[in-house]
């Protein structure tokens, strides 16, 4: 469990970096559920980690906004009845989080005209529509 999480090329956080804090989980566990530390609170310190790049933080920083304690970043996982799958559990979900928010924001749209063929099939078609509607009222005499 002390291997960097990969979060993305170029952007790896060292274990270093991972506070790590475990403790009673609620839930099944059966005999060892009073004994076992096995919930998991994995803490990222993002806004000063010197791993991340800084165009990449400002991203992550205003994405995650809602999310950070004072530039911290934790996540906890306590679904499983083992310390290491929880373990293994946060490692992803930190990795998905961190991999989410840096990623590039979608590409501007540029606006494009409509051809003059569509233009033309457009109005056609209201034409023809209008006239559909026109047939329905009462004859001229």
């Amino acid at each position: 469990m002390d291997d960097p999480i990969e979060v993305r090329r170029g952007f790896v956080v060292p274990a270093r970096e991972l506070h790590w804090r475990f403790s009673r989980a609620s839930g099944p566990g059966g005999q060892g559920v009073n004994t076992t530390d096995s919930r998991v609170e994995l803490s990222f310190d993002l806004a000063a980690s010197p791993s991340v790049p800084g165009d990449l933080r400002d991203r992550a920083l205003s994405r995650l906004a809602n999310r950070l304690v004072d530039g911290v970043l934790t996540v906890v996982a306590s679904e499983h009845r083992s310390q290491l799958r929880n373990r293994e559990a946060a490692r992803g979900r930190l990795a998905t989080l961190l991999g989410e928010a840096t990623a590039a924001g979608p590409r501007t749209r540029r606006p494009t005209r409509p051809t003059r063929g569509s233009q033309r099939r457009r109005l056609d078609a209201k034409n023809r529509r209008g006239q559909i509607k026109k047939l329905r009222g009462r004859p001229d005499e």
